[in-house]
């Protein structure tokens, strides 16, 4: 039963029961059209309250009906009954009313919540606008700015701001069934106090608002399509009489819906759910408890490794090799909290309690008594070999010992150890209190309980955990060489760096390859083609960057790499030295350089990209295509109203388009680096998408 009315003497409630998040499905949509009949017939019944069973009010929108044909009644119809009701009516929230949620309590006369709750339109996360009234309706409420504002940034707002800004009108602490029925009885009797009969002033508004709002927004939300049209839906709520802003607000969200963003946008609410389903880990196999945490290396790794776990309220030991190297670990932290501080987003006392719970050690010893415990020590083999050994020894029967490897064998490195089962991969991504992913890496030993851990521990510091088999570079750096390489080669054939990055930024990617390679440090991938193979990459991919290490020109943190910086920015200025290292380099290797197209650059480094990614797929070392879109969007800030890597190749290109230019490149730069990936033909020859992958 997904709703019920229930009369408190001369005060109904229709509760609405729809487990686990009360999502405002077809069932819950009839519930309350038919609890507003009933209400509405009975004489005894002066005012009502809307309220919802479990732990939250309604959290929005059933999300599975996006994909299907529109299932009647629509929730714009039932607000409407709302509208039309004629006895006075309180929304009762608790938890969470986003969304759908929010609207249905917008259109009640008064909103009565938990000093606890949260409400918000989340509606642009999704591509979309709030569009059963709620940009015609929290404006009327809260003001133009402030509802602009939250519908733009769709984050949540804790119940005392949404007190303030008008949108809630009593924050109620202790039983709120009660407090609610009391409010809905006090207001019985009196007349309807609809939003919608709010009238809001085009005077009030300061002369070109809109047109600075979008012009902010613009460069807020680069490339996004559904904000400019929340302003527009909003700018018809000040400029149109209240039916009018409704039907407008309606072919906007249309408009939204259609659009490549909104499904691009839905795909990456849905991935990130399905990340923690992993096949083959039974569903009843026990996290183990993790009550303090040991971390090796106080870099720059090592030290945003502990900021998460103290943020979290986790003790940390974080050891270092000698005192020099401790003090400027724990020196870097404190910045950054500090930093946070000064920003207002912490308090002094919050930033002494986390420096507090970080304990520095010289000494393996301090480590005997963690329940987990994460290596970020130098990129070799040889020194983690040293760090593992010693872990092996000192740490506690049951400890998990983790590495956050970027590239190197998970199962070589458990190799070192008497307990294999205990070892996995933990990457973190730089800067990793920032970055929202954890690439969790799965040993051919690792145990069920071990890997169950690693997905919680990543819930509890507010990463998104994606498990990955093993090998070199897993999901996203093994993907990432493809990119790099094509990046590197481009400026080899004839574009100058600036010109791959620009058209790399313009699809949306937060910085160019190049780029990104200057701030990462250009002397990492020269240790990395010298130590690896030959044969093993494309000698000419590295040709250009290897010659700007040996000139010392490491990238940002020597001012000069690809790009020349000024002392204290990261701008990047094109580099007449690079120019010249670069149409050297392409006499040397008989390359003859030609105008490149702003798709060629695209395709190449996106097309090598998911070649690699298909071959990830096929080899069991993503589970999903989604997988390997949400390492990219969180982990390498590809751009999230584009899906993801896969989901833009299948989605935006066409498998089959993909498959083609892949075949024209291999033609073109021959089949080393360009041979299409076996799924990628069997998909395509099958007619099938990843979703059918494996």
């Amino acid at each position: 039963m997904s709703g019920r009315f229930e009369a408190h003497g001369d005060v109904g409630i229709l509760w609405i029961d729809n487990p686990p998040v009360n999502a405002i499905s077809q069932a819950v949509r009839v519930a309350m059209l038919e609890g507003l009949k009933q209400a509405e017939s009975d004489s005894t019944i002066k005012a009502l309250v809307i309220a919802c069973a479990g732990r939250t009010f309604m959290a929005g929108a059933d999300i599975s009906e996006f994909s299907g044909p529109p299932r009647l009644p629509s929730l714009p119809e039932v607000i409407d009954a709302l509208d039309a009701f004629s006895k006075p009516v309180v929304a009762a929230i608790h938890g969470t009313a986003f969304g759908g949620g929010f609207e249905v309590a917008l259109a009640c006369d008064y909103r009565v919540a938990l000093a606890n709750a949260q409400v918000g339109l989340p509606e642009v996360k999704l591509g979309i606008l709030p569009g059963a009234g709620g940009t015609q309706r929290l404006p009327r409420l809260a003001g133009v700015e402030p509802a602009l504002q939250a519908m733009i940034s769709g984050d949540p707002i804790p119940a005392p701001a949404a007190q303030e800004m008008g949108a809630i009108d009593k924050l109620v602490v202790g039983d709120l069934t009660e407090a609610a029925v009391a409010f809905a009885r006090e207001k019985s009797g009196s007349p309807r106090r609809r939003v919608r009969d709010i009238t809001l002033s085009p005077s009030s508004i300061p002369a070109g608002f809109f047109d600075a709002a979008r012009q902010r927004t613009a460069k807020e939300k680069r490339n996004l399509f559904s904000p400019q049209r929340i302003i527009d839906a909003v700018e018809a709520a000040v400029t149109l009489p209240f039916d009018e802003g409704i039907r407008r607000e309606q072919e906007l969200f249309f408009e939204c819906a259609k659009s490549s963003q909104a499904k691009a946008l839905q795909h990456v609410f849905f991935a990130e759910r399905q990340v923690a389903k992993i096949p083959g880990l039974p569903a009843d196999v026990k996290p183990r408890t993790i009550k303090s945490v040991g971390i090796i290396g106080a870099g720059t790794m090592g030290g945003g490794i502990a900021m998460n776990f103290a943020n979290a309220g986790i003790p940390v030991t974080l050891l270092e090799v000698n005192q020099e190297g401790l003090d400027r670990g724990l020196g870097v932290i404190r910045k950054n909290y500090e930093a946070t501080a000064a920003k207002g987003r912490l308090t002094s006392e919050q930033v002494e309690t986390r420096m507090g719970l970080i304990k520095p050690t010289l000494s393996y010893d301090a480590l005997a008594d963690a329940d987990l415990l994460i290596e970020a020590v130098f990129e070799t083999l040889e020194v983690k070999k040293k760090v593992f050994e010693t872990l092996d020894r000192v740490a506690r029967k049951g400890a998990i010992l983790a590495s956050n490897t970027s590239y190197l064998s998970i199962d070589t490195i458990a190799g070192y150890t008497s307990r294999p089962e205990d070892v996995l991969g933990m990457h973190f991504f730089s800067p990793a209190n920032v970055m929202k992913l954890l690439e969790i890496v799965r040993g051919a030993r690792t145990a069920p309980d071990v890997l169950a851990t690693a997905l919680d521990v990543a819930k509890r510091i507010k990463k998104v955990g994606v498990v990955a088999g093993n090998c070199h570079g897993f999901i996203g750096n093994r993907m990432l060489e493809g990119y790099g390489r094509e990046g590197s080669l481009l400026v080899l054939k004839g574009a100058t760096p600036q010109q791959v990055d620009q058209a790399l930024v313009k699809f949306g990617m937060p910085m160019g390859v190049l780029q990104m390679f200057d701030l990462a440090g250009l002397d990492i991938g020269y240790k990395s083609r010298k130590d690896r193979e030959p044969g093993t990459f494309d000698v000419k991919s590295g040709a250009v960057a290897d010659k700007l290490v040996e000139m010392g020109r490491l990238g940002q943190k020597t001012k000069a790499g690809f790009y020349d910086y000024e002392a204290g920015q990261r701008t990047p200025i094109p580099s007449d030295v690079v120019a010249r290292v670069i149409e050297e380099t392409a006499a040397q290797y008989g390359i003859k350089r030609r105008e490149l197209s702003e798709q060629e650059i695209l395709e190449r480094c996106f097309l090598a990209m998911v070649n690699i990614g298909c071959e990830v797929l096929r080899e069991g070392i993503a589970y999903r295509a989604s997988d390997i879109d949400i390492v990219y969007l969180y982990g390498y800030g590809f751009p999230a109203h584009r899906g993801g890597p896969m989901f833009w190749a299948e989605h935006e290109l066409g498998l089959p388009k993909a498959l083609e230019r892949i075949r024209e490149y291999a033609r073109q730069h021959g089949p080393r680096w360009w041979t299409p990936s076996p799924l990628l033909e069997r998909l395509v020859a099958e007619g099938k998408g990843f979703a059918q992958a494996v």
